[in-house]
C-alpha cells in the first residue's frame, strides 16, 4: 500500500471513526483503525463490537484530487498514536507506505514516522445489512430528539435495557422514550413518506447515541436509518455508523403517565430554570438535591431548599396560569434542571395529580415532547 493524501480529509475521517475505539478492549486488533486502499479511495474502519464506524475518502471530488493511489492495500494502525500524530503533522499532504510485516512509514514535510501495523485480515468483518428499506430523518431533528431524551437513561448496568433509548416507528411517527425509573422523557416527530414502515422495541445505548450525535451535521442533512435483526445502520454522507441493538424488552412506560390532572401550572421556562438552579446550590450541599415547590394563595409558586450547614433559599415566581387544587411537592432538582436545559419553549406546563404522583412537564408550544419526574416523600 502506498498513497499520498490530503491531511484535512484524512484527519476528519480519523476523528469520525475513532469514536468507535474503546480504551478497555481486550482484543488488541480493536485498538486500531483499519485502512483499506483501492483506486476509488481510502476506507477507514474502527469498531468496539457494540458500534462500528466506517468513513470513505474518495480519490477525487469535483474540485480536486484528494488521494493519489500508487499501490492499493490494507493495514491496521494503533488508533491512539495514529489519531494524535496525523492531527499534529506539519504539512497539508501526507504520504503513507506499508512495507513488509505491516511496517508503516508516514511522512509529511520534513517529518518521518515509522509505525508498527497489524494484519488487516484479523480485523472483524462489518455486519451485512439489507438497506433496501430505510427511513430518512433530517440530521438536526435527529440530534434534537437524542438531546431531548438521552439524559433520562439509566447509568446503572444492572438493568442494561434502561441504559438505552427506545425507538418506535408507527404510522409515520418516530418516537423516542428514555427512563431510569425515576424520570422519563419522550419525544416524537412526524416523518414524510414512511407511513408503511414500522418497527418497535429498538433500544440503542445512550452512549452510542451521544457518539452518533457528534458525527451528524448540524445542518439539515438527511440521515438514512436501516433497522436489521440486531443492528441499526446510520448513513451520514460518506460515513456508515453501525450500532448493536440492546437485548431485552423495554418496560411499558405508558402505565405511569397520568391521564388526568388535579393541578396545572403554566410559567416562564427561563425564570423557573434560574430559580431552581439557585435552590439546587443548597440542595447539592445536602447531597439530596431536594427542592420544594408549593402554590401560594395569591396564585404564584414558592421554590425553596435548605442546608443544615449553609442555610435556606426561598423565592416566589409568578404564574401565567394556575388551575386546580393547591399543592406542595418535593423533587430532585437535578432531574428538573436536566429537563429545563433541553426545553426550547418559552413557557412550560407543569401538571400534578397529587403529592406522590408523577410530575408532568410539557413545553407549551411543543406537543411532541413530554417529561415525567417522580416526586420525593419528605417529612416536612
Amino acid at each position: 500500500m502506498k498513497i499520498s493524501i490530503l491531511k484535512s480529509f484524512l484527519n476528519e475521517s480519523i476523528q469520525h471513526v475513532s469514536k468507535a475505539i474503546s480504551s478497555r478492549t481486550t482484543i488488541p486488533i480493536l485498538s486500531g483503525i483499519k485502512l483499506d486502499v483501492n483506486r476509488q479511495g481510502v476506507t477507514l474502519t474502527a469498531s468496539d463490537t457494540d458500534i462500528s464506524i466506517q468513513s470513505f475518502i474518495p480519490a477525487e471530488d469535483e474540485k480536486q484530487t484528494i488521494v493519489q493511489v500508487d499501490q492499493p492495500g490494507s493495514v491496521v494502525l494503533p488508533a491512539k498514536f495514529f489519531v494524535e500524530i496525523i492531527k499534529k503533522l506539519p504539512s497539508s499532504e501526507v504520504q503513507m507506505e506499508v512495507k513488509e510485516n505491516f511496517q508503516t512509514f508516514i511522512s509529511a514535510g520534513a517529518t518521518e514516522i515509522q509505525m508498527v501495523g497489524l494484519d488487516p485480515e484479523e480485523f472483524p468483518v462489518l455486519p451485512s445489512i439489507d438497506d433496501s428499506q430505510s427511513v430518512s430523518v433530517p440530521g438536526d431533528l435527529l440530534k434534537n430528539m437524542i438531546k431531548q431524551t438521552v439524559f433520562s437513561i439509566s447509568t446503572h448496568e444492572t438493568t442494561p435495557i434502561l441504559t438505552g433509548v427506545l425507538w418506535n416507528l408507527s404510522e409515520g411517527e418516530l418516537k423516542f422514550t428514555a427512563t431510569d425509573r425515576h424520570r422519563l422523557a419522550t419525544r416524537s416527530a412526524k416523518l414524510d413518506g414512511v407511513e408503511e414502515m414500522k418497527f418497535n422495541n429498538i433500544v440503542i445505548a445512550g452512549k452510542t447515541l451521544n457518539e452518533l450525535s457528534k458525527i451528524v451535521p448540524d445542518q439539515n442533512t438527511l440521515v438514512d436509518i436501516v433497522v436489521a435483526d440486531n443492528q441499526v445502520l446510520f448513513k451520514i454522507d460518506r460515513v456508515l455508523f453501525y450500532s448493536r441493538i440492546l437485548d431485552g424488552i423495554y418496560p411499558d412506560t405508558t402505565r405511569i403517565i397520568p391521564t388526568t390532572h388535579k393541578t396545572e401550572l403554566i410559567l416562564d421556562t427561563k425564570k423557573l430554570s434560574e430559580s431552581i438552579d439557585r435552590a439546587y446550590l443548597l440542595s447539592k450541599e445536602e447531597k439530596t438535591n431536594i427542592v420544594r415547590m408549593q402554590t401560594m394563595e395569591h396564585g404564584g409558586i414558592e421554590i425553596s431548599s435548605s442546608s443544615s450547614e449553609l442555610g435556606k433559599v426561598r423565592e416566589e415566581l409568578e404564574l401565567a396560569e394556575f388551575k386546580g387544587e393547591p399543592l406542595k411537592i418535593s423533587f430532585n432538582s437535578k432531574y428538573m434542571l436536566d429537563v429545563l436545559k433541553v426545553v426550547e419553549s418559552e413557557q412550560l406546563m407543569i401538571a400534578f395529580t397529587g403529592v406522590m404522583s408523577p410530575i408532568i412537564l410539557k413545553p407549551l408550544d411543543d406537543s411532541r415532547s413530554m417529561y415525567i419526574i417522580l416526586p420525593y416523600r419528605t417529612t416536612n
